[in-house]
């Protein structure tokens, strides 16, 4: 692809925009950023707030360790972090730097200013909004659609900031191209297709992506060394690790769930995140990283398969939107599977085979929040991918008519936007439903 071609500049923007750090659950620390957000602009910790979140939110809040509060979980610890000890300039790192002394103060604002949580009524997916109240004096914030994104801001009644329209779909502080994929609008539906990004991938010049994939490679390696060295959640990476032996497929799997391991029971090391989600992007990356090294890969060919994994997943999750009932680590296990593909000299016939191959293995696993478990799911959807690759080089593949499959890549790819999208929307009201009876 040559670097004039309008995809080169928009793909790079996209990894520009998506490849971005993080510390914890980002939904959770979207609630602390929209909290010291309101505090900010309220000038004064307040004595009382109201938290209007959408289901999907309420999904991935409850049950996953909020960074640096000391093991707190849920909506009312992530708003009171924010607003006690939150840097509304680090956006998803909002919550990276908190003392001892904040900690203790945090304990002490959950137990003595009421915080009222409410479910919003609203189509979208990602909304949040924090209203902060210091006697007569207020202050809201209102994100949407994506986990920086504000919408809204106003102070005692009156409108600091408005996109136009609180109830517009989007609004850009990440770029037109971001908001794009992560909407499923046009351009992250037709720029991004698998003969592109390979070919994007081949040619990229390195100078261009070096600094985000060399970022990307000492997060999300920190993180899982981390999970594997310590003791989080359910400890998946360490199991597999224990007793599945310690051949590459193995360590690749565990390397993924152990950082998912750790970022869900509250571990502070930052993570570089992917479609919004640090799950995704350690899915995309540890397996990949891993494979390089056993196959003694040089530096360039890991950035090159890592842009491919990236990209591959951004595409797979651009028509399904950021949160959903379809689990986006499928998407990221399936891109890992692409990325160790390229690493052994697979190109478009073997990458495409890999991804419907994978897809029609793993489609079928629902997200019901963030928390312990998705480390498992993880390792499930990066074994679909090295499954995947494997199948096409014992000369087996599933074929389209099977299930959700279609003929050719593209095809089954806009048959997982569906899927994801539309066919699970019922899906995603009944996990939340049965997540608020639980």
């Amino acid at each position: 692809m040559l670097s004039y071609d309008i995809r080169y500049s928009r793909y790079l923007e996209l990894l520009k925009a998506e490849l971005a750090p993080a510390m914890g659950c980002t939904e959770p620390v979207a609630v602390a950023y929209a909290a010291a957000k309101a505090r900010e602009i309220l000038e004064k910790i307040p004595d009382r707030a109201l938290v209007e979140v959408s289901g999907n939110i309420i999904k991935n809040v409850k049950s996953v360790t909020v960074p640096n509060t000391g093991g707190l979980k849920g909506l009312k610890a992530a708003t009171a972090a924010g607003i006690v000890a939150g840097r509304a300039d680090k956006k998803l790192e909002v919550i990276a730097e908190v003392s001892d002394e904040q900690r203790r103060e945090m304990a002490a604002f959950l137990k003595n200013v009421p915080i009222e949580l409410r479910m919003t009524d609203t189509e979208r997916v990602l909304d949040i909004s924090i209203t902060v109240y210091a006697g007569s004096e207020s202050a809201r914030v209102h994100i949407a659609d994506d986990h920086t994104n504000i919408i809204f801001i106003e102070k005692d009644g009156a409108v600091v900031f408005a996109a136009e329209d609180e109830n517009i779909p989007r609004v850009a502080e990440s770029s037109a191209v971001s908001s794009a994929v992560s909407s499923g609008e046009d351009s992250g539906q037709t720029m991004l297709d698998v003969e592109a990004i390979i070919d994007f991938a081949n040619t990229v010049k390195l100078d261009d992506v070096k600094g985000l994939i060399k970022r990307q490679i000492e997060y999300n390696s920190a993180i899982s060394a981390e999970g594997l060295r310590g003791d989080y959640g359910a400890n998946i990476g360490k199991v597999l690790k224990t007793n599945y032996g310690d051949d590459i497929k193995t360590r690749a799997k565990a390397a993924a769930a152990a950082g998912s391991d750790a970022r869900m029971s509250g571990c502070s090391l930052p993570v570089i995140i992917l479609s919004g989600s640090g799950n995704q992007g350690i899915t995309a990356s540890m397996p990949v990283i891993e494979y390089a090294a056993w196959l003694k890969k040089s530096e360039e060919e890991l950035i090159r398969a890592l842009v491919l994994s990236d990209l591959i997943t951004l595409h797979l999750k651009s028509g399904i939107g950021r949160l959903s009932a379809y689990c986006g680590v499928v998407c990221a296990g399936a891109a890992a599977g692409a990325g160790i593909a390229y690493l052994q000299g697979g190109r478009m016939e073997e990458i495409s085979h890999t991804l419907v191959n994978a897809l029609a293995i793993t489609s079928g696993i629902v997200c019901d929040g963030a928390k312990p478990s998705c480390a498992a799911k993880i390792a499930a959807a990066v074994d679909a991918g090295i499954l995947g690759y494997e199948m096409y080089k014992n000369g087996q593949q599933f074929y389209g008519g099977d299930g959700i499959i279609a003929h050719g890549v593209e095809n089954t790819i806009k048959n997982i936007y569906r899927l994801g999208k539309e066919g699970m929307r019922k899906t995603d009201k009944e996990i939340i439903q049965i997540m608020l009876d639980t």
